[in-house]
């Protein structure tokens, strides 16, 4: 394999994990917000329709948050074929549970 190859998987092995837990690390910011949010409501006393709209934002966003991630793990999935096809590069293997977790979602749309 040429040296570009090589270096350039080396930079998607690094690069696509650290995208994925990063989407993990705004979803579980996200989810914290949307708990203090609720929280502050309720503890404050104010009636059920005070923020309401805030919260519709932030479950929206969650959701965008869970599809960005879909969409990562099927690149992910696509950029290990893309490896194997062109370069004849041996990556390691994705986790049987991210494949099983791409597999689910194609099928879904």
């Amino acid at each position: 394999m040429s040296d570009i190859f090589a270096a350039m998987a080396a930079r998607l092995q690094r690069e696509v994990p650290n995208a994925e837990s990063r989407v993990d690390e705004s979803l579980i910011a996200l989810s914290s917000l949307m708990t203090s949010v609720v929280t502050a409501r309720r503890e404050t006393g104010v009636p059920p329709k005070t923020g309401q709209g805030t919260i519709l934002r932030l479950a929206r966003a969650q959701l965008s948050l869970v599809e960005v991630g879909g969409e990562l793990l099927r690149a992910h999935r696509e950029l290990a074929e893309i490896g194997r096809e062109t370069a004849a590069y041996d990556l390691r293997e994705c986790p049987p549970a991210a494949l099983a977790e791409v597999s689910s979602l194609a099928k879904a749309n």
